[in-house]
């Protein structure tokens, strides 16, 4: 290795590690110190206001336009031997350095080391691979035709990397129920929160963690074995449990042929017709065989449920003389979900 390589070498380790406060006082100090010496060298051009910037920066860069030059021969010689070459340097580390910065700080949004400073966001806790991907596809599938302007978070202590870059934020934490790293994730902030674990005992901890950090929010956990979210529901009454029905759906299959395509094309926004709910926002009550006509023959849905407002209990299927009270939830079956409804 020459001389010149070994310096090379050293200035170049030297560059790198440099705080952006050095590189700023070097680029003054550059700038500066140029100016002097093509003041001395007479290039008054050059040197004359806003010329001077213009020109520094175009030949430092090596862009080189050619309207100003020097036109002095100690000019040229100090252009050639000092501005020229450090410019460039100095042109060179500091866009190797705002590379390295924005690379950096993508990097650390996609392993979920940065901060997510969301509003009214989906929150989904756990990972499950395929299942997990098939959720959030959905889930943008929705918010894409309801409310396109809120943002879906994932928070997992897997060691993965953010699977939707372009379209979810990402935190990783080492637990579910640490204040400090679940607050990355905008817990409290978060207007709807998805937990699903492998595990059930961790579905457990983690959505009484979340209902001390945010009550107010709608949370759903999901349970392999319906007993623990029975004890959930008796301790969290606003949490709503989600237990596996795939026993349930396996019986219904076996009696029923086509059950399991029908309840799947009700569940998925991309296949045809689709389950949906709205609040009746009325100003007086309504029976549900006025509502009913009125979804089918205006918005071509069929209504099939109703839950009273502060209720938990639906009822499917009601009588059509069944009193629809203001602020009650509505279950309907469409194509895509009805966004505007005249009540009236």
């Amino acid at each position: 290795m020459t001389s010149f390589d070994k310096i090379r070498k050293v200035l170049t380790k030297y560059f790198i590690d440099m705080r952006w406060q050095t590189i700023f006082t070097a680029i003054a100090l550059y700038f500066f110190a140029s100016w002097v010496i093509l003041k001395l060298c007479g290039e008054t051009g050059i040197t004359d206001g806003a010329n001077f910037l213009y020109w520094i920066m175009v030949t430092a860069s090596t862009v080189g336009y050619g309207d100003l030059s020097p036109t002095t021969t100690a000019g040229k010689i100090a252009t050639a031997l000092f501005v020229i070459p450090l410019g460039l340097s100095i042109f060179g580390l500091v866009i190797g350095r705002i590379a390295v910065f924005v690379s950096y700080h993508w990097r650390k949004g996609v392993q979920g080391l940065k901060p997510l400073n969301y509003q009214n966001h989906i929150l989904i806790i756990g990972w499950n691979g395929p299942r997990t991907l098939q959720l959030i596809r959905l889930l943008l599938k929705e918010t894409q035709q309801g409310n396109p302007e809120q943002q879906i978070a994932l928070c997992v202590s897997a060691a993965i990397e953010n699977p939707l870059p372009d379209k979810i934020g990402f935190v990783r934490v080492e637990s579910f129920t640490n204040q400090q790293e679940m607050q990355r994730a905008s817990v409290s902030a978060a207007s709807c929160i998805i937990i699903d674990n492998p595990e059930d005992d961790m579905t457990m901890t983690t959505a009484l963690f979340c209902a001390q950090q945010n009550p107010s929010a709608h949370t759903i956990a999901y349970f392999k074995d319906e007993q623990l979210g029975n004890l959930l529901k008796s301790h969290c009454p606003n949490i709503e449990c989600m237990p596996s029905v795939a026993v349930e759906m396996l019986a219904k299959s076996a009696m029923d042929p086509g059950s399991s395509g029908l309840h799947q094309q009700l569940l998925d926004s991309n296949q045809g017709m689709t389950q949906y709910s709205i609040t009746y926002d009325a100003a007086q009550s309504s029976a549900f065989e006025a509502l009913f006509h009125s979804f089918k023959h205006q918005y071509q849905a069929t209504l099939i449920g109703v839950c009273d407002a502060g209720q938990d209990k639906i009822e499917l299927n009601p009588s059509l003389d069944r009193e629809v009270s203001p602020h009650s939830r509505l279950f309907y079956i469409a194509a895509e979900r009805i966004k505007h409804i005249d009540w009236h």
